[in-house]
């Protein structure tokens, strides 16, 4: 299982881009017209209209800056307690029996933690900037 620790690197370049891709495919409408729809769902669900748009430039932005692996650890916190939050708000609306409705979205948080957690790893920005100090670059051992 050695010499799956080689593929730390690359699987964390698709992990962040995968999450990237994600955030800004869903952060996009909130940011291209669709704000008004969004803030209805928001309203719908008991939440800050307003937060739609704030919610849209984080993930627009944050999704880009993942992609590239800037600033990885504290945008990844920051959509994580978005995600969090979102599911907060499903849960207390729905209770916690409804785990459809928010599986996603905790799969999502999870995720985040996660990356938070270990960082951006070798094939980042963060790397060559921070170091050792943006997690996730550790070099396997033989």
């Amino acid at each position: 299982m050695h010499h799956l620790d080689k593929l730390r690197p690359l699987t964390l370049l698709f992990f962040r881009v995968a999450l990237g891709i994600f955030f800004i495919s869903h952060g996009w409408p909130r940011l291209s017209g669709h704000a008004g729809e969004v803030s209805q769902f928001f309203a719908d669900h008991a939440l800050i209209g307003s937060l739609g748009y704030l919610f849209g430039v984080l993930e627009v932005f944050g999704g880009a800056l993942l992609i590239v692996g800037l600033f990885t650890r504290a945008i990844a916190l920051l959509l994580a307690i978005r995600m969090g939050y979102v599911v907060w708000m499903i849960v207390s609306l729905k209770g916690y029996l409804a785990v459809r409705e928010y599986e996603s979205t905790l799969i999502l948080c999870t995720a985040c933690l996660l990356l938070a957690s270990i960082g951006a790893g070798l094939l980042s920005v963060d790397r060559p900037l921070f170091g050792n100090k943006s997690g996730g670059s550790r070099s396997p051992k033989k």
